[in-house]
């Protein structure tokens, strides 16, 4: 997928006008790329059109219309768009007190690094959490995280010729897994690993 560049973004106008029907579209789009993990875990597979609502959002918070402002928030966000030889997630740690919520994450230690994703019956390929996004410490861990699954010329072949997917988290702390990935899920991952230009 290609980066967005500041052509592929509203003004902060025309997005006030659009907002409600554009969040509306996104919305829509991200369940089918959502993926529960568990009662407390969930990961959204970022692609171009949410990460475009995220720097959307971003500007409209922030009243950010500065053209160099703007790269600015397009190099932090265009890492998190496939490339078509990965796929990104957000994975989000959810709990509904701050004391259960608080509690977790320093128990949850590291959990980041034991997420993986399966293509078929290859060996899984782990997660790596984005290290410029690293917000996790020796005490706790965050309750978002970034994460890059890597494949492999042979995975790639494939997932792309519809093998089915897996995820899970490898962990006694929180023992999860989904296999196979729903039908709709799936396809939106395909998607994210076809060939450019194709």
């Amino acid at each position: 997928m290609k980066s967005l560049t500041p052509d592929d973004l509203y003004s902060l106008e025309h997005y006030a006008r659009i907002r409600p029907d554009f969040r509306r579209q996104v919305m829509a789009h991200k369940q089918g790329r959502r993926l529960a993990l568990g009662p407390h875990m969930t990961m959204v597979f970022e692609d171009r059109l949410t990460v475009q609502y995220q720097v959307q959002e971003m500007l409209r918070v922030e009243r950010i219309f500065e053209p160099e402002a703007i790269a600015d928030e397009l190099a932090a966000y265009n890492p998190l768009i496939p490339d078509g030889s990965n796929l990104k997630a957000t994975l989000f740690l959810e709990y509904e007190s701050i004391e259960e919520r608080t509690q977790e994450l320093r128990r949850l230690v590291g959990i980041e690094h034991q997420v993986w994703l399966r293509v078929g019956t290859r060996a899984p390929l782990w997660g790596v959490a984005d290290p410029d996004l690293e917000r996790s410490t020796a005490e706790k861990t965050s309750a978002v995280h970034f994460l890059r699954f890597d494949l492999p010329a042979i995975d790639l072949e494939a997932a792309r010729a519809g093998a089915p997917l897996a995820v899970g988290i490898e962990d006694p702390r929180y023992p999860e897994r989904v296999d196979p990935l729903p039908a709709r899920l799936a396809q939106a991952l395909r998607s994210d690993l076809e060939v450019p230009g194709s």
